[in-house]
């Protein structure tokens, strides 16, 4: 089955619950997007030949403006994953109550073979391909997976070029410099760390002296864990995009990042037992992590997952024919849509900010985003109990039901 079939039956599955309470046409709006662009970029590379690139951008719903979407670079992509990701993100603004619309883009790419000017190049090449669609009030994009504040500071600097103003507003996750929201990076690993907090303190538990695995040694992924570790837990197992590391005592989360930031492997860890990455997510631990991509937990490792609690951090990483077995197991899944909701949630704070001309304090943000972290998690898990489902179900649920509200509101 492709992904966005999986996406389109998570819509379905939700709507069973509350179609006395909405018209069944609402709800098939919602299975495909509005809008597909496709684009060819050209790029003269750094030896002189001249390269194609293929990039897409996906809307999926415009019933609350503007869209809000993620920009990836990656080699492996396919129009499915492009829609399936756009829609995911209507469901993770839903949960939270953002204002916001939903989309996604990605380019065809993989940006290790490229060096930093090629990157820049292809990065002004896909806003000169889009700019027509995207503009402060309608479509703001933000970094994903491969890209960060720099490629949006090429990216926003590009669409001052065929405007002719400087609007910041435009485009979030930026440099500081540039009319970036404050403490960014650790507000959206912070968000983990309140959704993971806040489930643990409503069962009476907290983070001392849980081993937790995490699938992805990167940028606020660290940050995630170094504040797990602050929080008394103890980081055993952590991966890149072949190897992962197994340290039985602690990893120190300051050699990992130093490492990362030189473009190394966790291999060059010392002290780690290493192995290749292929299904280690069934080790032995308190919480499993999945941060990396999609389709991690499988029929192949779900029997034989031992964590008791899976924070999804990448967009669908559990393949959702499994969560019945997890559920059985007595797994709690934190799912995505909640628990990596940070990032647009953080993404919005600069976004208004950009928009008032006004800066928000480090302790403003994290005030604010706490506050949202604790209404979205006791929504989702008081649908739950209302609903008796898992915590994936309800927040669908609640979700949903948002989206739909908007859209019979508005005559949809």
């Amino acid at each position: 089955m492709s992904l966005f079939w999986t996406v389109q039956q998570q819509i379905k599955d939700a709507y069973a619950y509350i179609k006395d309470d909405y018209d069944v046409s609402l709800m098939e709006q919602l299975l495909e997007p509005i809008n597909i662009v496709e684009a060819d970029l050209e790029v003269v590379m750094d030896n002189g030949s001249s390269k194609t690139f293929k990039a897409y951008r996906s809307q999926h719903s415009n019933v609350k403006w503007p869209h809000k979407w993620w920009i990836r670079y990656h080699q492996h992509v396919s129009l499915d994953e492009v829609k399936s990701l756009s829609a995911w993100m209507s469901f993770k603004t839903a949960v939270i109550d953002l204002p916001l619309g939903w989309g996604k883009g990605w380019i065809i790419v993989d940006p290790k073979q490229l060096s930093d000017n090629e990157i820049e190049k292809l990065s002004r090449a896909y806003i000169d391909a889009i700019r027509e669609h995207i503009w402060p009030t309608k479509d703001v994009p933000a970094p994903d997976v491969n890209t960060n504040w720099q490629i949006m500071a090429w990216m926003a600097d590009q669409y001052a070029k065929h405007v002719g103003e400087w609007q910041p507003w435009v485009i979030t996750g930026k440099p500081l410099s540039i009319w970036w929201s404050k403490w960014r990076w650790i507000a959206t690993a912070l968000w983990w760390l309140y959704v993971l907090r806040r489930y643990l303190g409503k069962n009476n538990d907290t983070l001392q002296w849980k081993k937790v695995v995490i699938q992805w040694a990167w940028n606020a992924w660290l940050t995630f864990a170094q504040l797990c570790i602050d929080d008394g837990a103890v980081v055993i197992w952590i991966s890149d995009s072949r190897w992962w590391i197994y340290v039985p005592e602690w990893i120190d989360i300051g050699i990992i990042s130093e490492l990362k930031a030189k473009r190394s492997s966790v291999t060059e860890y010392p002290w780690a037992t290493i192995l290749e990455n292929l299904d280690i997510l069934d080790n032995d631990c308190d919480i499993l992590v999945p941060a990396a991509l999609e389709n991690q937990i499988t029929k192949e490792n779900a029997w034989n997952i031992k964590a008791k609690v899976i924070l999804e951090l990448a967009n669908g990483p559990t393949t959702p024919e499994w969560q019945d077995l997890l559920d059985n197991k007595g797994v709690i899944v934190l799912p995505d849509i909640l628990a990596n909701a940070g990032w647009v949630t953080v993404s919005y704070f600069e976004q208004v900010q950009n928009n008032m001309n006004y800066y928000r304090e480090e302790d403003e943000v994290f005030q604010k985003l706490e506050k949202l972290m604790n209404a979205a998690t006791d929504w989702v898990i008081e649908t739950a109990s209302k609903h008796n489902t898992n915590l994936r179900d309800a927040a669908y649920i609640v979700a949903l039901t948002r989206i739909l509200d908007a859209m019979k509101i508005r005559g949809r």
